[in-house]
């Protein structure tokens, strides 16, 4: 403790003013201190917490929509690989001569030709919701920009049996 008696003879040394100067200094220093690092983490999520609460609860009902769709895909009855095949065939017959169907033993390539957009959102649709057969592979490109049609094909893979 060598160090610390200099600076005990100095502060004895100083006047009532220094003394209440020092004071008044060391106590604007620690309130500075706490408010630093208290007080105004304390305050900034205080008043961020409104907003938190609302995101946090946006999500949170998101997560349950999409616990309950889960839930509902889970409770489709299973489909078996000729039921999928039949759906799957049911569903191309409005698109006509657009799409057609090649069968592997556990594969269906389905290649289409000049399909429309829109045309191919409410294919893909139907297969997930009546075949319930989902995507495997999709090589799609544009066939012609000025009549929005798409060529290519969607490779499905059928369901163990």
């Amino acid at each position: 403790m060598n160090w610390l008696i200099p600076w005990q003879q100095r502060w004895q040394a100083a006047s009532a003013r220094e003394h209440r100067s020092v004071t008044l200094a060391a106590a604007v220093l620690g309130l500075a201190v706490v408010w630093s690092l208290a007080l105004a983490p304390a305050l900034k999520v205080w008043r961020t917490a409104d907003a938190q609460h609302a995101a946090l609860t946006a999500q949170h009902q998101q997560m349950l929509n999409l616990q309950a769709q889960a839930r509902a895909l889970q409770a489709l009855p299973k489909v078996n690989a000729a039921d999928a095949r039949l759906a799957l065939e049911a569903s191309l017959k409005p698109l006509g001569t657009a799409a057609q169907l090649a069968q592997q033993p556990d594969r269906l390539t389905v290649t289409l030709k000049g399909l429309t957009a829109q045309a191919l959102v409410q294919w893909l649709s139907a297969t997930r919701q009546n075949a319930h057969l989902i995507p495997l592979e999709a090589h799609l490109k544009r066939a012609d920009a000025a009549k929005d049609g798409w060529d290519g094909s969607v490779v499905f893979a059928l369901p163990a049996q």
